[in-house]
């Protein structure tokens, strides 16, 4: 039973380190983007790689809230997006 649990806390680890340097190289296109499109999918990675970290805590921590967390923070990257989206292309984000 131990080395299950061993290999699922490698995993677990591999898991977080994985996000942790997807979410740098986000920041990156994000200082860096040549374009505003550009700079609008990095915001958008970096919320899918932010729920994927606070997904993986919960189950490290065995917390069930944290995934109530993770539907908060990706109705919220859903709707930034789309409101950061719309202000671009049409200048108002409200007709």
């Amino acid at each position: 039973m131990t080395a299950a649990m061993d290999f699922l806390n490698i995993a677990m680890m591999v898991a977080m380190v994985s996000l942790a340097i997807g979410q740098v190289l986000s920041m990156v296109r994000l200082v860096m983007g040549p374009t505003s499109g550009d700079r609008i999918l990095a915001l958008d990675t970096m919320v899918i790689n932010a729920i994927g970290l606070v997904v993986v805590l919960g189950i490290f921590q065995g917390v069930k809230v944290y995934f109530e967390v993770t539907l908060l923070i990706a109705m919220l990257g859903f709707v930034s997006t789309v409101a950061l989206t719309r202000f671009i292309l049409r200048g108002d984000i409200i007709e």
